[in-house]
């Protein structure tokens, strides 16, 4: 089992739903990723009426929404369809996920 940076453990969910997911990421904390493909470089998400409704949730109840790059929510929209990468949930474990991201980004430069 993963541990965390804290101390302790996590397990991994995946229910096929974002909503669900999310809604369980609410209750239970943790971190929801749906990061660019090969095959889907912007990612698969919406930002207009997937992304940006639930990191303006996450946001209210202290957690944070990424790109990879920077917020959802700072995004600018280019067209009502464009789709983004995922990183949400808690503030700590989105930090946590970022963090290899930014490792990884580094190792491949």
């Amino acid at each position: 089992m993963p541990v965390m940076k804290n101390g302790g453990s996590c397990s991994m969910r995946y229910i096929g739903s974002l909503v669900a997911d999310f809604h369980r990421i609410l209750l239970k904390g943790g971190v929801f990723l749906y990061p660019p493909t090969q095959e889907q470089i912007e990612g698969k998400l919406r930002l207009m009426y997937e992304a940006n409704p639930l990191a303006f949730i996450a946001e209210q109840t202290g957690g944070k929404a990424e790109t990879g790059s920077g917020r959802i929510m700072e995004v600018q929209p280019q067209s009502l369809h464009q789709r983004t990468p995922l990183v949400i949930g808690s503030s700590e474990n989105v930090d946590h996920v970022m963090g290899f991201v930014n490792q990884a980004a580094g190792v491949l430069k």
